[in-house]
């Protein structure tokens, strides 16, 4: 039996988008292939990386620039995975049916099987992110997929602030948990919150590293997109963290980069026996979390 390889080298693809989806695409492409002759065996693109981010308006022309999946974008990642013998995880738009469109991130195997995909389970609405609007909730649940490298999972984006999609898709075996961003500032409110904005969205998901032992792996996009002061400023920050939430490398908040790291496998095992949460788990007490809220008053 072949002994499970240790070191996996992962790549970040931190880029800004324009006005042309086609363009976006290859570009993409071009990056995804760069990272892989760089060493990459995992490369990673950052939330809907075929558009700008189109959510921050309600409008139903939008609609067309979904796909279904497999489609003409896997076909495509497909190939260049099979080529390059590296595992993509990409995030798309899906068109699943008439009315039916989810943010979902395909995982592509190193021989250029399409695995499977996780559609977004949490779905934002707030200013310049109207994503109910476009995304039915996902129905897939939390997922991870074994491939040539590493067993791994991709949540989007929005579920980096909650901890249960974390701590399942660790529970189904991932050893990292990727996660394909679009967020940024309003510039409105860059001075006053900006810096907390960040430091909140780095600290929660190396928290998620540190209470499941897993590798963390998060790639945002760059770059200002919209009108006057209507628009976002996307803070890049791209960055994969280690199982003891330690940082292993870091993006710029306004540069197109390729982020490589190398993980060691070994650490997540390490970890976990040494902090063992997962081992301390009341689970017999925690039926109360599927609560929407637990009134106090009431005990």
């Amino acid at each position: 039996m072949q002994e499970k390889q240790k070191q996996v080298v992962i790549g970040l693809v931190q880029m800004s988008c324009g006005a042309e989806p086609q363009a976006n695409f290859a570009k993409a492409l071009e990056r995804i292939e760069e990272a892989a002759r760089r060493g990459a065996q995992i490369v990673c693109t950052q939330e809907l990386f075929r558009s700008q981010y189109f959510c921050q308006k309600e409008d139903h022309d939008n609609f067309l620039l979904a796909e279904p999946i497999p489609g003409p974008s896997t076909e495509a990642l497909c190939r260049l995975a099979a080529e390059r013998e590296t595992v993509i995880i990409a995030s798309l738009f899906e068109k699943r049916a008439p009315g039916i469109y989810h943010n979902t991130a395909v995982v592509i195997d190193a021989d250029g099987a399409l695995l499977g995909r996780y559609r977004k389970m949490h779905i934002p609405d707030d200013p310049l992110y109207y994503e109910k609007f476009y995304f039915t909730p996902g129905d897939l649940g939390f997922r991870s997929f074994k491939t040539r490298y590493a067993n791994v999972g991709a949540l989007v984006c929005w579920d980096q602030w909650f901890p249960e999609a974390a701590r399942l898709t660790a529970l189904k075996g991932a050893e990292i948990i990727f996660y394909p961003t679009a967020v940024g500032w309003h510039p409105s409110e860059k001075a006053q919150y900006g810096e907390r904005q960040l430091s909140s969205w780095e600290i929660i998901q190396r928290s998620h590293a540190v209470a499941n032992g897993v590798f963390v792996a998060a790639v945002n996009r760059i770059g200002y997109e919209g009108d006057g002061e209507s628009g976002i400023e996307f803070w890049g920050n791209s960055f994969i963290s280690d199982p003891a939430g330690q940082m292993l490398i870091k993006g710029s908040h306004d540069r197109e980069e390729i982020l490589i790291a190398s993980c060691d496998l070994q650490q997540v095992e390490f970890v976990r026996v040494h902090w063992p949460f997962l081992r301390d788990r009341r689970v017999d007490a925690y039926e109360a979390i599927k609560e929407r809220f637990i009134d106090a008053t009431t005990d």
